[in-house]
């Protein structure tokens, strides 16, 4: 299968930012007509949400329930709109597979267990910025339509965000801790995208964005990975460790000790299961192959 994200895989490293190219933004379904018709399906379910049209860099990132019509209109006002988790509409699933599975063999080599797949759509009205912040899952953002400015820092920079927010964050999804600065601008990697480019964005990678002087469709292609996986283990597994006054290295900086670490909490994990296992209890998958319905 030709991938249909175009970088050089050779120097792919599932833990940098990097460039793309694409041609997913040919695709139909990327199309203002389907979108509305998209977005009438997911605001039945609550999956339809906007952002407040005065957002600033340094805004927290907050979301509400939004409508079609709000949808419809976007062009003509501030702001922007999120649909979301659109792999959980059957039409949609198409798309987020078809993209995803034209670049795993590639992503298997060096980060292999893709699993709970996503895909985001955003339709952005003209200068409209999208707060700084980060999210959990590696993530191909690919521009559709019109253009915009993405600002992303690596994953490793702790003058941007520190060790102590990215623990907080994996443990609870709290990014209070994430704090704007203007000074971070310089040290961001910039994209300039427009129809056909995009980035690579792995987990825990802040970002932020500034769309054009016309409307802006922007997909996010997210999964986890094995790696995705160990990592926010690690961090949770810190955060209750400083809760508990024991301080413990940076992710990353001990190897040795992030493998024991790990090792630990999986033995006490598979315990765990087990007793559910023998008492009749229910057991979830840890890697499921697509994100599930979050209610706002």
């Amino acid at each position: 299968m030709t991938p249909l994200i175009q970088q050089d895989w050779n120097a792919f490293h599932p833990w940098r930012v990097g460039a793309v190219r694409h041609r997913v933004f040919e695709d139909p379904l990327l199309q203002m007509d389907s979108l509305l018709a998209l977005g009438r399906r997911l605001e039945a379910a609550g999956q339809l949400l906007g952002i407040d049209k005065a957002s600033t860099a340094g805004t927290t990132f907050t979301t509400s329930r939004a409508d079609v019509e709000g949808l419809e209109k976007i062009g003509e006002n501030k702001g922007w709109a999120i649909l979301r988790y659109v792999q959980n509409d059957p039409i949609y699933r198409k798309l987020v597979d078809g993209v995803l599975d034209s670049v795993r063999p590639q992503l298997e080599q060096k980060d292999p267990g893709m699993h709970y797949r996503a895909g985001f759509i955003f339709v952005s009205a003209q200068h409209s910025v999208t707060p700084f912040h980060f999210d959990v899952e590696h993530n191909f953002i690919l521009q559709m339509h019109g253009r915009k400015r993405l600002y992303v820092w690596d994953p490793d920079d702790l003058v941007v965000a520190s060790e102590q927010a990215r623990n907080r964050f994996h443990y609870d999804r709290n990014r209070d801790l994430l704090v704007w600065r203007e000074e971070f601008r310089e040290r961001a990697h910039v994209f300039d995208l427009e129809p056909g480019q995009g980035a690579y964005m792995p987990s825990t990678s802040p970002h932020m964005v500034e769309t054009g002087p016309g409307l802006s469709i922007t997909m996010s292609f997210t999964y986890f990975t094995r790696g995705t996986r160990r990592d926010a283990l690690l961090h949770k597994l810190h955060y209750m460790a400083q809760r508990a006054h024991i301080e413990m290295p940076a992710v990353g900086r001990h190897p040795h000790l992030d493998d024991l670490t790990e090792g630990a909490a999986t033995a006490a994990a598979g315990v765990r299961r087990l007793v559910r296992r023998l008492t009749g209890h229910p057991i979830s998958r840890t890697d499921p192959p697509y994100a599930g319905v979050i209610q706002s």
